[in-house]
């Protein structure tokens, strides 16, 4: 075993478990010195209705707006969205402080808002912000929504009666491939 000399500059970045050059990949050095690369960068979801015209559609501001970017929309028809889920979320310091799990109900008021996209006629500027919940049937929750998890929705319209103001749709939420929460919405537009 030699024993060789090292500036001071190459003791700290021997003693780094990655090495990061200006201008380089980072790639991770695992003790058994097999390399793993991180991806830093990628496509993001391509998106139908970004959060500013997202906010002029619905009444809801922070910390009610619960829906961050609608993917695709199809009016009167289907929307598919997302919310990230993270630990500065306004509910979490009380649902629960051991355990942070998104609130069902909060799940289910994601899914009216994306309902609610779908619902108004973007053409009609006296619709927008004029939306109600009317009502949810069958809701399930089949596992908790947990900080760090991205909440991706989609609600398809199953009847809409545009004479009353009246649209029915099945919701489903997934993170992931899994449900996490499904149910009936109704939804009612303000005259």
């Amino acid at each position: 075993m030699s024993l060789q000399r090292r500036s001071p500059a190459q003791k700290v970045a021997a003693s780094r478990p990655f090495s990061c050059h200006r201008g380089a990949r980072l790639v991770v050095r695992a003790e058994a010195a097999t390399e793993v690369e991180l991806v830093k960068q990628g496509p993001n979801f391509k998106a139908s209705k970004e959060i500013q015209e997202i906010m002029s559609i619905l009444p809801h501001r922070f910390p009610f707006l619960l829906l961050d970017r609608v993917l695709e929309v199809e009016h009167a028809k289907y929307a598919i969205g997302y919310k990230n889920i993270t630990i500065n979320d306004q509910f979490f310091p009380g649902h629960f402080p051991q355990r942070a799990i998104m609130p069902g109900v909060l799940q289910v008021e994601a899914l009216a808002q994306l309902g609610g996209i779908v619902m108004i006629d973007p053409a009609d500027q006296a619709q927008q912000n004029n939306f109600f919940f009317g009502g949810v049937d069958k809701c399930r929750w089949k596992k908790p929504v947990v900080p760090g998890d991205m909440l991706m929705m989609r609600v398809d319209v199953t009847k809409f009666n545009k004479k009353f103001g009246i649209c029915k749709m099945d919701a489903k939420a997934y993170v992931g491939q899994d449900i996490v929460c499904e149910a009936e919405l109704t939804l009612v537009m303000g005259k």
